[in-house]
């Protein structure tokens, strides 16, 4: 338990769900309430379902705002326009929240203010920036998203107009700017890899001093009485976005490979494109004689599917975390990923190997020598990869460390 329990203003996505930002945030929530610390949840949207195991919580109170943006709406039936009039409401809706973070805070004051998900900071008040230490805790940097965005234009022109690559690009553009303004208002940052970190201070000077690397968590239940069902050929699973900086080529490359060399295997990839960008197109070039794109997954599919799956292949040449890697291992099911795949630090390396981005002989190599290792000991391969996400992303230990970071920065102010 903490020394001390703090008094929290929490910015960021609603929690809810089993996979990304927000299913981050309900596990990050629920260990942060669960150690004793008192936390109002400010949302700029006007009112979504909470889980209930949150909404019944007695450390936790959700504070809504007004906006109603929908989805299929005029500003949002198509991907660009939802990703921009999204992104709009959003920052709207936080700039109104301000006053009723203000008054919270009047009526009994925080310790800190904790933001979430994201770099910009839109609903911390004016009034409190002076006053109360600001954590951010993002995701990803829009530095690292436009560095990609640009790098693979002539990959992106294969799958997708100009004139949305040009408007994601502005749109990015600017957000870069707002991000190098607000991430100096922080007094701490919250970095999920060491990699991450790294990018973080080269590209926006954050000091390396005000800083701390804490992992994702995962909830290690979800994939703990989901048997392995390994079948023939051994599955290599490709879970992830169908986007930019993901390594969609690299994965098209390493599976023909593996069949110019006679490798028994099958590759398998799932995942949706994001609203600004669409690489669907270049699975196309995938070989069907061992590979399959399989589209859309939902998340409470997720465990079966690494389940039936021998291998997680994480190709991303710029990737924070990488949620996908340690759900994989909490399944039992080791990892080849690149060394920008912040998930990776720490994992015992009879689990998960670490290649170059964009290197497909390493990967497809990879694969070869980690089928080699699962052969050779099944069984001691799945309970190490099982044992190293409870002690590297389990909840408990991930939400301890971030609330000692927490209580030494309320004890130095």
């Amino acid at each position: 338990m903490p020394a001390r329990s703090l008094r929290i203003a929490w910015l960021g996505p609603v929690p809810g769900g089993t996979a990304s930002a927000r299913g981050a945030a309900e596990e990050l929530l629920h260990g942060l309430a669960d150690l004793g610390h008192r936390i109002d949840c400010f949302f700029p949207s006007a009112g979504y379902p909470i889980p209930p195991e949150l909404e019944a919580h007695e450390n936790l109170r959700f504070i809504w705002g007004t906006s109603n943006w929908k989805w299929n709406k005029w500003y949002s039936r198509t991907s660009i326009g939802a990703f921009a009039s999204g992104l709009y409401a959003r920052g709207r809706g936080s700039v109104r929240l301000r006053r009723q973070i203000a008054e919270h805070h009047a009526r009994e004051p925080y310790d800190l203010v904790y933001q979430f998900s994201s770099i910009e900071t839109p609903a911390m008040p004016a009034s409190m920036r002076r006053a109360v230490p600001l954590v951010i805790h993002p995701e990803t940097h829009i530095a690292g998203e436009l560095r990609w965005l640009v790098a693979e234009r002539r990959l992106g022109l294969r799958c997708q107009p100009a004139y949305k690559l040009a408007m994601v690009t502005a749109i990015m553009s600017v957000r870069l700017l707002v991000q190098r303004f607000a991430i100096r208002q922080a007094s701490l940052l919250i970095c999920i890899s060491s990699v991450f970190r790294d990018h973080l201070i080269h590209d926006y000077g954050f000091p390396l001093a005000k800083t701390v690397v804490v992992p994702n968590p995962v909830r290690i239940s979800r994939f703990a009485n989901t048997p392995r069902q390994s079948g023939e050929p051994p599955t290599v699973l490709v879970l992830g976005r169908i986007c930019v900086r993901k390594g969609v080529e690299s994965v098209v490359a390493t599976a023909r490979l593996l069949l110019e060399r006679g490798v028994d295997v099958r590759i398998r990839v799932l995942g949706n494109p994001s609203l600004w960008s669409d690489y669907t197109k270049l699975l196309d070039d995938l070989p069907t004689e061992n590979s399959q794109y399989a589209g859309h997954v939902p998340a409470a599919e997720i465990p079966a599917e690494l389940a039936r799956s021998d291998i997680l292949l994480q190709a991303s040449k710029y990737e924070p975390f990488g949620l996908t890697v340690g759900e994989a291992l909490a399944a039992g099911v080791p990892v080849v990923a690149t060394s920008e795949v912040g998930a990776i630090e720490g994992v015992e390396r009879s689990v998960a190997i670490e290649v170059q981005p964009g290197d497909a002989e390493g990967m497809a190599a990879a694969i070869v020598e980690m089928l080699a290792r699962i052969d050779a000991r099944p069984r001691e391969t799945e309970l190490t990869a099982r044992a190293e996400a409870v002690r590297l992303f389990a909840t408990e230990r991930v939400c301890e460390q971030i609330s000692v970071a927490l209580e030494q920065l309320v004890g130095r102010i």
